[in-house]
């Protein structure tokens, strides 16, 4: 098994950045041929990495740091009016943990979704092996948070569990149902699953302050940045 001392990592060539117009970017990726336990993700996660599928990375660019990981302390976190709001309005959705798998249904509102919201972006065309790259394969301790309404599949939300906290992946829903702000809600309710397991972070990726669309993570008060080599308070003004 790898451990943060054996690992191996590579850098991609410079390409355009999916966030920022304009711009290159270089990631780093950790070396697919590694096994990466939950324990190493954990560190790694800790570290600022991400994972994509089987895959485990963080920006690398030489002359920009745009790109922040976040996450929330659940125990300090306290939801704003708005967030309360979303909180209520989903009161009729009911929730539930399963684990990390492919089905038809999953698919196909992962396929709505992106083709309805994301046709802009890296994702799209959306397919069942894009699904399954990005959402079910190299699981550690992967899960979907399944959100039906009266029976019927309105969201779905990839989590990971780590050892200090739940890993926010990637969360899809009905675009019709867009008035729910169900994004929102996901990451409520795992603050509040986190909060249940007694684990102390909810990790929410990455932040960027020029990105409009990542503008709500910095909602989720108090957030901690990190850069520097350590966690501290995001100034997000």
């Amino acid at each position: 098994m790898s451990n943060l001392t054996t690992l191996v990592f590579f850098a991609t060539p410079a390409h355009d950045c999916s966030y920022l117009p304009g711009r290159q970017s270089t990631t780093m990726f950790v070396d697919p041929k590694a096994e990466v336990n939950r324990t190493l993700y954990s560190q790694l996660t800790a570290l600022g990495f991400r994972r994509s599928g089987s895959h485990y990375y963080r920006p690398h660019c030489e002359n920009c740091q745009a790109c922040i990981p976040v996450r929330v302390p659940v125990a300090e976190f306290i939801p704003d009016r708005n967030q309360r709001r979303v909180w209520k309005k989903n009161a009729d959705v009911a929730c539930a943990l399963v684990p990390a798998a492919y089905t038809e249904q999953w698919y196909r509102l992962y396929a709505r979704y992106i083709e309805l919201r994301h046709k802009d972006g890296d994702m799209y065309p959306p397919s069942r092996e894009q699904f399954m790259a990005f959402l079910v394969e190299g699981q550690t301790d992967s899960w979907f948070l399944e959100m039906t309404l009266h029976g019927e599949l309105i969201g779905l939300a990839a989590v990971d569990r780590l050892d200090d906290g739940l890993s926010a992946i990637y969360t899809v829903f009905e675009p019709d149902m867009d008035h729910r702000s169900l994004g929102t809600f996901a990451v409520l309710w795992q603050i509040e699953e986190a909060r249940r397991q007694q684990l102390s972070h909810v990790y929410l990726g990455y932040w960027i302050l020029e990105c409009r669309k990542m503008n709500y993570k910095s909602r989720f008060k108090p957030i901690e940045q990190f850069t520097d080599n350590r966690w501290q308070a995001l100034d997000s003004n």
